[in-house]
This record gives C-alpha cells, sequence and structure tokens, in this order.
C-alpha cells in the first residue's frame, strides 16, 4: 500500500517537473491577412479599405502603430472610450481579431495630404514644434515626432491625417469625457481653439 502511494505521489511530482519545465507557447502573430477578411467587412466603409478614410470625420488608419490601434478597439469594447458606432463595431471582435484588423492598417501605406490653409498652418508649424512657453504647452513632436510619426506603443501616429478629425479628438480630450487621457487633457485645456484648428491643418501636411 505504502509502495503504490509513493509510486503516485512519485507520479505527480514529476508530471509538476516536466509542467515546469516547459517554457510557455509564444503568443499567437497577429495575421494581416484574417485582418484584412474583417476590414472589408466591418471597417472599410468608414476607414477605407487600405485604411485611407476619404471622409473627414473617421480617421485614417493606414501606417498607425498596430499596437495603438488594438488598444484603442480594445478602449471601445471595453467602454472606455465612447462612441457608439465603434462600440457596436468592437463588441464582437476577439482579442486576435483586433490584433489581425491592427496588423492589417498598421501595414499600408498612409496617403499624403496637406493643410488648405498657409497662415494656419504656419502657426501650427511654431506650436507642433516649439509649443507655448507662455501657457506650459509642449511641443506635439516632443511625443509624436517632427514628422508625426509617433513612437510604437507609446504615441500615435499623426502625420497626414485628417485635420477635422485631429480638432474634433482635441476638443474631446478638453472635454475629458468621451476620451479620457490625464497628459492629453493638460494639453488641450492650454489651447485655443485657433491653437487647435493651427495644429491640425501643420499636421495635415506631415509625411
Amino acid at each position: 500500500m505504502k509502495r503504490s502511494a509513493l509510486a503516485v505521489l512519485f507520479g505527480f511530482a514529476a508530471t509538476f517537473a516536466i509542467a515546469a519545465e516547459t517554457p510557455a507557447a509564444a503568443p499567437a502573430k497577429a495575421d494581416p491577412a484574417k485582418g484584412k477578411a474583417i476590414v472589408d467587412t466591418v471597417c472599410a466603409a468608414c476607414h477605407g479599405a487600405d485604411g485611407n478614410s476619404a471622409a473627414s470625420a473617421n480617421p485614417s488608419l493606414a501606417g498607425q502603430h498596430a499596437e495603438y490601434i488594438a488598444a484603442q478597439l480594445a478602449a471601445f469594447k471595453k467602454g472606455e472610450r465612447k462612441n457608439a458606432i465603434m462600440a457596436g463595431q468592437a463588441a464582437n471582435l476577439s482579442e486576435a481579431d483586433m490584433k489581425n484588423v491592427a496588423a492589417y492598417f498598421s501595414a499600408q501605406k498612409p496617403k499624403e495630404r496637406a493643410g488648405t490653409d498657409k497662415a494656419l498652418m504656419e502657426a501650427g508649424k511654431k506650436l507642433y514644434r516649439g509649443g507655448n512657453a507662455a501657457v506650459g504647452l509642449p511641443a506635439c513632436m516632443a511625443c509624436h515626432g517632427p514628422n508625426g510619426a509617433g513612437m510604437p506603443v507609446q504615441y500615435p501616429r499623426l502625420g497626414g491625417q485628417h485635420a477635422a478629425y485631429v480638432v474634433a479628438q482635441l476638443n474631446a480630450f478638453r472635454a475629458n469625457t468621451d476620451r479620457k487621457n490625464g497628459p492629453m487633457h493638460d494639453i488641450a485645456l492650454k489651447m485655443t481653439d485657433a491653437d487647435m484648428k493651427a495644429v491640425a491643418e501643420y499636421i495635415a501636411g506631415l509625411h
């Protein structure tokens, strides 16, 4: 009886040791092809089949950092970022779906745009590159880069984004209701409506 009990005990111990030595499976890599299938049926109507949105109310996602896109989709699904349309679209996406969609959009080439108001673009350039020391406004390029490329994981790409969309998001950050982000809320509070429009015009032409 004792021998059987010891055999079982050692058997459990051996099984545990083997499990402990077995490395955890690496997370599955995102699949852009699967992402494209979702984009074609769910996302393309608003964001374009290649992520270059034709409507200024909808952001262009081509070339955006995959980590950022996936994080925003997750935020919409959780209700942390509020938008009725996007909440409905993200509700049926799994974590893998979000990563696949993000990988597809990230791999697309963003179209170059340009601001339409030269005076605003010049004012926006000063704010984007140098901020406004008088009100404690930091330069946008400190986080989003001189060409608006941003930094993967940390800061989104802004270059070439629709000016109207950038203004809308700055206002959302300022309101701190539908879109909450502590640092961007503080920054938006220091910007006038004219500042936002100027920066947005300059960002639209960055590439």
